[in-house]
C-alpha cells in the first residue's frame, strides 16, 4: 500500500504519522496582538475518514474546550485511522472576553457561511468553513448552556437527518432532541458542503460539570470508531439508549423575584408537578412553577434570581417516562464509574 500523503492546511504540511497546531490568522487587535483559530492536526499513518471536533464557537462555552483537551491525550488516538482536525477554541474574542459574541456583538454559529469581505464574524466563520469544515466528512460541535443555565448531556440533530440519528443514538448521550437547522449556523452552512455535524449541549456557561465531560468523551470515541477513525477496543459501548425527543418547551417565570428550584436537570416530571417557586424579596407572595405536560428535564436557570418571563426549566416531551427514568440513572451511573482520572486531570 502507497504511503499516505501529508495533509495540507494554512499552507503546513503534517506528515502521516504526526500531529500538530497550526495557526490559521483571523485578524489583529487594535493593539497589534495577531489573534489565531488554532488547529491541532493528528495525521493518521493509515487512511481513513477526515473528522473535525470543534468548540468555543461561543466563547463563552468552556466546557466543550475541556473536553477536547481531554480527548486530545486519549490513548485511543495513537491508532487513528485518517485525519483528526480539533478547534479547542473557534471563537478566541469571545473566549477572552468571557463572551458568547464577538467584539461587534454578532452571534458566530448566526453567521456561517460568512465571507472574506463581510463583519468580523463573517470573516471568521468563512475561515472555519473553508479551512477546517470543508476537508472533513464529518464534525461535532461542541456547546454548552448561556452563562446562568445549564443542560443536561444531549445531542440535537435536524429532523430531516435519518442518516445521522445512528450516530446520534451511538454518542450515549441521555437525550437526543430533534431541532430545525437555522440560518446562519454551522450545521446548516455543513450541510451545504455535505458535511454532517452532531452538535453535543452539556453543562453550563463558564463552568465546568464533571459528567458532561466525561459524556462528551466518551461519546466522541464511540462516534469516531463508528465512522472507521478508531478500533473498538478500550471505547465502552453505552449502557442505555439515548432518549429521542421531538418537541420541548419551556417553563417561564410568572413574575421577578427569588427562584427556588425543587428539580433538577434529567429528572422526569408529570403534568401538575411543582418546579420552582418565586416569591418577592418581603415573602409576601409567593406563585410556583407547574409543568404542564410530562417529559424530562433537559435544561433549567441556576440563577436565584428572575424577572417575569425568564425562561426556568426546558422541558422535553417523552414517549415513556419511565424508560426515560431509567435511561438516565443507567447513563450516569455508567459514567460515575469510569476509572478517575489523575489528580492534576479532576476539575
Amino acid at each position: 500500500m502507497p504511503p499516505r500523503e501529508d495533509f495540507e492546511i494554512g499552507g503546513e504540511q503534517i506528515a502521516p504519522g504526526t500531529r500538530r497546531t497550526v495557526d490559521l490568522p483571523v485578524s489583529t487587535l487594535s493593539d497589534h496582538t495577531p489573534i489565531h483559530m488554532s488547529v491541532h492536526v493528528i495525521h493518521g499513518k493509515r487512511p481513513g475518514p477526515t473528522l473535525f471536533v470543534s468548540a468555543g464557537i461561543h466563547g463563552d462555552e468552556v466546557i466543550g474546550v475541556e473536553i477536547v483537551r481531554r480527548l486530545l491525550r486519549a490513548d485511543n488516538l495513537a491508532s487513528l485511522r485518517g485525519t483528526l482536525l480539533v478547534i479547542p477554541i473557534v471563537n478566541a474574542f469571545g473566549f477572552h472576553n468571557r463572551s458568547r459574541y464577538l467584539p461587534d456583538r454578532r452571534d458566530l454559529n448566526r453567521s456561517f457561511p460568512g465571507s472574506t469581505g463581510g463583519s468580523l464574524a463573517s470573516r471568521m466563520a468563512h475561515l472555519f468553513l473553508t479551512e477546517v469544515v470543508a476537508r472533513c466528512e464529518f464534525g461535532i460541535d461542541l456547546h454548552s448552556a448561556a452563562i446562568h443555565r445549564t443542560n443536561l448531556p444531549q445531542i440535537r440533530i435536524s429532523p430531516d437527518t435519518p442518516s445521522i440519528l445512528k450516530r446520534a443514538k451511538l454518542f450515549g448521550a441521555p437525550v437526543i432532541l430533534t431541532s430545525p437547522l437555522r440560518d446562519g449556523s454551522l450545521r446548516a452552512a455543513a450541510r451545504e458542503l455535505g458535511v454532517d455535524v452532531l452538535l453535543f449541549e452539556a453543562g453550563e456557561g463558564l463552568r465546568f460539570d464533571e459528567m458532561s465531560v466525561r459524556a462528551g468523551v466518551a461519546g466522541i470515541l464511540r462516534v469516531m470508531n463508528d465512522i472507521g477513525s478508531l478500533p473498538r477496543k478500550g471505547i465502552s459501548k453505552a449502557k442505555a439508549a439515548s432518549i429521542l425527543c421531538s418537541s420541548s418547551r419551556w417553563v417561564r417565570a410568572p413574575a421577578g423575584g427569588l427562584l427556588r428550584t425543587f428539580k433538577e436537570d434529567g429528572e422526569v416530571v408529570s403534568e401538575g408537578d411543582v418546579l420552582a417557586a418565586v416569591c418577592d424579596p418581603f415573602g409576601d407572595e409567593e406563585l410556583e412553577l407547574v409543568a404542564d405536560f410530562e417529559g424530562i428535564i433537559v435544561g433549567r436557570a441556576v440563577m436565584p434570581v428572575v424577572n417575569e418571563g425568564d425562561a426556568v426549566y426546558h422541558i422535553a416531551k417523552v414517549a415513556s417516562p419511565a424508560a426515560a427514568e431509567t435511561a438516565v440513572e443507567d447513563l450516569t451511573a455508567q459514567l460515575e464509574a469510569d476509572p478517575l482520572f489523575d489528580e492534576d486531570e479532576i476539575i
